[in-house]
């Protein structure tokens, strides 16, 4: 009888410490979540501000001048590499949606935050889905 007794109780502890953590992963979820929205509301005006002249308002970039960031190939398979591009700038050739780009991107001087902000902006406007929440501590690493 002591074994059953015990047995219950380890078990309705164990169900209780396991929907605990179900409860702070929902919340940190919900926080992420709302964390996400405000950095992509604060990098769509980083946006407008440094980056729509060459990959304009839609995201389609210039053909063989500026690459699109808009359902970008790139964008999606180099994330690293994008967030460098974004805080230091970028030269050299890429190939974007099958396309060859040899152009140069200027630093752009923004802090890490605006790096996130944007970078959070592009990965989730314009057909992207880039499941990669950027904090400004991610982009102090790169």
């Amino acid at each position: 009888m002591k074994n059953v007794i015990f047995l219950g109780w380890f078990l309705l502890l164990l169900a209780s410490c396991n929907s605990n953590a179900k409860k702070d992963n929902h919340v940190a979820q919900k926080q992420d979540s709302s964390e996400l929205k405000a950095s992509i509301q604060r990098g769509k005006t980083v946006y407008n501000d440094m980056c729509i002249t060459c990959h304009l308002p839609n995201g389609k970039g210039v053909p063989k001048a500026f690459p699109p960031l808009a359902d970008s190939d790139y964008l999606r398979e180099n994330q690293k590499q994008s967030i460098k591009a974004v805080k230091y700038g970028m030269s050299g050739e890429i190939t974007v949606n099958g396309i060859t780009y040899n152009s140069t991107m200027s630093p752009l001087g923004l802090s890490n935050e605006e790096v996130a902000d944007v970078v959070n902006y592009i990965n989730n406007s314009w057909g992207n889905t880039i499941d990669h929440f950027v904090t400004p501590e991610k982009v102090s690493e790169l």
